[in-house]
Parts: C-alpha cells; structure tokens; sequence
C-alpha cells in the first residue's frame, strides 16, 4: 500500500529510492477480457499506463526505468495482435518522443532488432539519437528482447575475442559478461515490478537481476498508476538489501 506524504518523506530520509527500476507490463488481455473486449483493447489502454508510468517516475526523481514491451517469446501470438503491438509501439515513438526529448529523458531500446520491419528499426535508432545526449531520467524500452539471448550473444563475443587474442580464457569473469550485455552502461536494476499477479521473470534481465527486490502487484497493467509505483517504491524502501551479507543490526 501506499504511505501518505509523511511517511513517504520519513522513508526517503533514511533510505535511498532505488536507481532503477523495471516493470513487466503483465495483465492487458486479462484486463480486456474482464470488460467483455478484445486483447487489443488491453494493449491501448497499456500504452496509456506507460504513458502515467514515466510521468510518474520522472517526478519521484528516479534514474532508470526499464518498461518490458515486447518478449522475444511473444512472436507465437496471433498475427493480429502483434500487428496491433507494433502499430502501437509505431505510435508512442511518433506522438511521445518530442515530449520525452522536451523533458529531458534520454530513451535506449534493448532487444534484438534484425526481425523488425525497417520503420520500426529507424523510429528506434531516431529516438535514440534525438534523445541520446539528454541527462534525465533514461528511460529502456525492451523490445524483441529475451534474456537467455542476450546473454548467449555476449558469450559468442567473448568467444569470439578470446580466439581473436584479445582475450584470455582465464580472464572471462562476470564483468567481462556485463560489459557485453546491451545494458552495459546502465546500473542493474534495484527493483522488479510485476503487474497482474504472476510471480515470474519471464526471461526478462535473468542476469542484472541478480540482486534486485521485487515487487508483485495483484493489478493489470492497464490500472497501473502513480499511486502503484508509489506504493512498490515504498515497499522497496521498507527493505534492508543485504547482497549476500548479513543484517547491519545482527550477525546471525
């Protein structure tokens, strides 16, 4: 639940708001359906949310925001939705980048892109160069992104410079995958939020999520809204983050 204005400022005094925070946008079709509406009715309204999440987040002051769009898994959908999907995704890059660029947020877009129409592919690299030297809130679209294989890429480069020479096998470590991943530049995610009530990652960060809290939230997507990522920070905030340590109060 959300904590009124008090309570919210008290917590924000004695601990940190997270850095970064990503959301698995679950719960359109549902939400669609408990209306008597088709799927695609679902994802119009979930543009919307995207819409009052980045809003939302820009003013709690938040670094990143990751939103997960579009799975690698999801192309095993109906052909009609996913025509709808990209059509919508084709709309917020045309009618929201001027505004995002007017208030400062820097837009990067993770995922593989080889498989996506040629417009889409350029709607992608205009935001991200209109809004690349932006100093606010970055704001990651996962599109067309998998997990599994964006890791599975970044081993075949390691694989790749190792028998090049430019790297040693003994050298292969954990930064030397980070560095490889698309979200390289970026800090890992603080916290998880899930809408809809599943409690999975759905191949979504497996490796930056390693120690990130997360959040899971009854809502759809759709009715998500300032005062839900509101009430998943505050949680968040309620947390002590160990990293594999003990209690800063205990040394069970």
């Amino acid at each position: 639940m959300a904590q009124d204005g008090g309570s919210r400022n008290d917590l924000a005094a004695s601990r940190r708001l997270p850095r970064h925070v990503a959301i698995i946008m679950d719960g359109n079709g549902r939400w669609a359906a408990s209306r008597g509406m088709p799927r695609v009715f679902g994802h119009r309204a979930g543009v919307e949310a995207v819409r009052r999440a980045v809003k939302a987040a820009r003013e709690i002051g938040l670094e990143t925001l990751t939103v997960f769009g579009f799975s690698s898994e999801n192309w095993s959908r109906p052909p009609e939705e996913i025509s709808e999907l990209m059509m919508l995704l084709r709309r917020f890059l045309r009618r929201d980048l001027a505004e995002l660029h007017s208030h400062n947020v820097r837009v990067r877009v993770i995922g593989e892109r080889s498989s996506l129409e040629p417009d889409i592919r350029a709607l992608l690299v205009e935001a991200e160069d209109l809004t690349h030297a932006n100093s606010g809130m970055t704001l990651v679209v996962a599109f067309n992104y998998g997990a599994r294989d964006e890791i599975v890429r970044a081993a075949r480069q390691i694989a790749r410079d190792v028998e090049a020479g430019l790297l040693t096998s003994a050298g292969v470590n954990a930064e030397e995958v980070a560095r490889r991943l698309e979200t390289a530049e970026l800090s890992d995610p603080d916290l998880i939020i899930r809408t809809s009530g599943e409690q999975r990652l759905s191949n979504f960060l497996l490796w930056q999520a390693a120690y990130a809290e997360f959040v899971f939230l009854p809502i759809h997507w759709p009715d998500f809204d300032e005062r839900a990522l509101s009430g998943a920070i505050d949680e968040y905030m309620r947390r002590e983050r160990r990293f594999g340590g003990l209690k800063s109060s205990s040394s069970a």
